[in-house]
């Protein structure tokens, strides 16, 4: 393996090979980004290409597949990266934003009200796609996408804590 392919918080774009074989395939060429029509893609310190979803979130719409005549990159339907909210969120902290939610096109966002005026924002793993629009209206910079594995064991907890009634007719 070659560079930093494997830093956590790197993003690649969807359809990309496990990272040994992308890192072997990908030819650093740039094609990907130069066609990527939300300008998301952008190099990564050894000339890798990555998604940065600061600005944008990704359509999935295949151009960088289909302009990677190194086969790196192939057509995909789904994407190894979820979003987490950290502690930071405005919501969390008692004032009221529903950025996310509001740009989340799959309805994979909604809230779960808590003590004291707070709410918190719940990601649902199997409706979210992981596309990132959530990340650039968010006002606090709280929303980061990551590697879905650890972001499913999370939101499963967190989305069964949602099933469960907690009104009691004592209250």
């Amino acid at each position: 393996m070659r560079g930093h392919f494997d830093e956590e918080g790197i993003l690649r774009a969807p359809g990309a090979l496990d990272m040994s074989l992308f890192v072997e395939a990908c030819t650093r060429c740039g094609d990907c980004a130069a066609h990527c029509p939300q300008a998301i893609i952008t190099a990564d310190a050894d000339g890798f290409p990555m998604v940065d979803v600061s600005a944008r979130g990704c359509t999935f719409c295949g151009v960088c597949s289909d302009v990677c005549d190194a086969g790196a990159i192939l057509v995909s339907d789904s994407w190894l990266y979820r979003p987490t909210v950290a502690d930071t969120c405005l919501s969390k902290q008692g004032v009221t934003c529903r950025a996310c939610e509001d740009h989340c096109d799959e309805s994979a966002i909604r809230f779960r009200l808590m003590t004291g005026g707070r709410s918190t924002p719940l990601i649902d793993p199997e409706t979210c796609s992981g596309c990132g629009a959530c990340v650039a209206p968010c006002p606090s910079d709280s929303i980061t996408v990551g590697r879905m594995a650890s972001q499913l064991t999370a939101s499963s907890t967190q989305a069964s804590e949602t099933d469960v009634c907690t009104i009691s007719a004592d209250a």
